[in-house]
């Protein structure tokens, strides 16, 4: 089909990109959403081409199937069930890659479809990854794949002093960069010399979001298995810092959120009041649920459904967080929740989740600057900086 979107691996194929490393071997950090418009896994596809030089798969948090849940919950090495190759876990036995697995690799290859939100693991999964591989000297590719928010960007800007697994680098919540921008990010900024390469889509437009394309959605976790979950997901992850529900253990995670303590009637009219939900882009549908795992399981929650009307105006992280503030500050019942999360101990979920001491300070009503300000700061210079390497107009 003309001016049909082609992701890198397709790119790779159909252009005959693999020849150059016909004599390599190689290793592949994948997972199940990698794959090419007929659903031929990544990793299916490298084993025709590379046959036993494809000496192993790395797997990102969830693992391989996407099946493991979050927050620690991690995936061990294993036979994959296809071909019988070693899957290494870079998320449970181990963050970063082991140097031993990578001294007999030529090339690592990279296919990941991710969600273009900084607290979604996988960008600090390849940042490790790359980590590791300058230290010895070995080729990364990186087989492009759009980033499904389109290129809006969002802030807060994550700060120094609360990186960890969820953000290892100065990130805004929404990046707005596809996985082969985010990684020469990371090479400009700490791997000036290392040996990386992207292969580019074809016919990608950086602004449209993912339903453009007509593409299939692959869900890249159990908790996204939609588009319009993992749009909402950008902002409402910032419940899983709280003891409000964010929908994980029912069919519509990110999108409903609510708790047994949420007062219905009254929280429903101060929504109304507080926010104009036509320059949100969204409706809210009043609604009760129980989940079946995680916060308030087998609980009767109250809550409401996100019911997106036009996606070029719903701004996920901004509402997520005014939506915070009005529960916090109207339900004596809410709390932000102890850690451990995502590997840290010291610091609060949601202190690393937000990652910007000023928007945490306006949550808790120490701030004078607006919340708009606020999620716009520096990132006129974050622009600035990643537009000297964007791959696509």
């Amino acid at each position: 089909m003309k001016n049909e979107l082609l992701v890198g691996l397709e790119v790779f194929l159909l252009k005959e990109k693999y020849k150059d490393y016909k004599k390599a071997k190689v290793a592949l950090l994948t997972h199940q959403g990698a794959v090419t418009r007929d659903f031929k896994l990544s990793y299916q596809i490298f084993f025709t081409l590379f046959g036993e030089k494809l000496l192993y798969l790395f797997s990102p948090q969830h693992g391989l199937f996407s099946e493991k849940q979050a927050n620690m919950i991690g995936s061990p090495d294993e036979r994959e069930p296809l071909y019988g190759i070693l899957v290494k876990s870079l998320y449970g036995p181990r963050l970063t890659p082991d140097p031993e697995d990578l001294k007999g690799i030529d090339v690592i290859f990279v296919d990941l479809q991710d969600v273009g939100c900084r607290v979604y693991t996988y960008i600090w999964t390849l940042y490790l990854l790359l980590s590791v591989a300058d230290i010895l000297g070995k080729e990364v590719v990186i087989l492009d794949r759009p980033n499904p928010l389109g290129d809006r960007v969002e802030g807060p800007l994550l700060e120094r002093s609360y990186f960890s697994f969820v953000g290892l680098d100065r990130l805004p919540m929404r990046h707005g960069l596809t996985i082969g921008e985010i990684a020469l990010y990371f090479q400009k900024r700490h791997f000036p010399n290392l040996s990386l390469k992207v292969i580019s889509m074809e016919n990608y437009q950086r602004d449209k979001i993912f339903p453009f394309y007509k593409r299939p959605w692959i869900l890249p976790s159990p908790n996204l298995p939609t588009f319009e979950c993992a749009y909402a997901y950008a902002g409402m992850v910032l419940l899983e810092g709280t003891n409000l529900s964010e929908g994980r253990g029912t069919t519509l995670p990110f999108l409903i959120f609510g708790a047994p303590y949420l007062h219905f009637k009254e929280t429903y009219s101060l929504l109304l009041e507080k926010f104009s939900f036509e320059d949100w882009g969204i409706r809210l549908r009043p609604l009760v649920f129980e989940p079946s795992f995680d916060k308030w399981k087998g609980k009767r929650c109250f809550g409401f459904q996100i019911m997106v009307e036009d996606y070029s105006l719903f701004r996920p992280v901004s509402f997520a967080l005014n939506l915070l503030k009005l529960i916090k500050d109207t339900h004596k019942e809410f709390e932000f929740l102890e850690g451990p999360y995502e590997f840290e101990k010291d610091k609060k979920p949601i202190e690393i989740l937000i990652g910007n001491p000023k928007v945490l300070n306006w949550i808790f009503g120490n701030e004078k600057e607006s919340l708009d300000l606020l999620l716009k700061k520096e990132l006129d210079l974050f622009l600035e900086e990643v537009n000297s390497f964007r791959l696509y107009p």
